[in-house]
């Protein structure tokens, strides 16, 4: 049920930004317990100055590989899940060569009733799918 926001400096081919996505995908599978084709996506590219990241004080610089991660998600995972989540993220764009301080990622929680995957009707409310357990 997570929906994730990826936001990257364009100049990647589509293989790239593609194993970009799947390297996501994976660690939310694999660390929030959610099936595989709970999968929703949204992957932006912009140029290199529309992108502005810093690093809030802590002493490093970004690259042009830069890649912002927005993950909204159903409200009652523990601090260690998320901590795991951000790891396991950092861990699959690692083998993709982003560099760990490439990566940023913002959680953002919110309830079941706060989702509608189509027709206009919030699912979860009425019904029609089962509220996922918190990992």
């Amino acid at each position: 049920m997570p929906m994730v926001r990826i936001d990257l400096v364009k100049g990647r081919n589509e293989a790239q930004v593609r194993a970009v996505a799947d390297a996501v995908h994976a660690a939310v599978v694999e660390v929030l317990g959610v099936p595989e084709r709970d999968r929703f996506q949204i992957i932006t590219e912009h140029e290199a100055s529309r992108i502005i990241a810093l690093d809030a004080g802590l002493g490093f610089e970004r690259s042009d590989d830069t890649v912002l991660i927005q993950i909204f998600t159903q409200t009652g995972r523990s601090t260690t899940v998320k901590q795991q989540l951000y790891a396991a993220i950092a861990d699959s764009l690692a083998k993709l060569g982003v560099a760990g301080e490439d990566v940023f990622i913002g959680y953002v929680e919110n309830t079941p009733s706060d989702w509608s995957f189509g027709f206009g009707r919030a699912q979860y409310v009425e019904g029609d799918l089962e509220i996922p357990s918190a990992a």
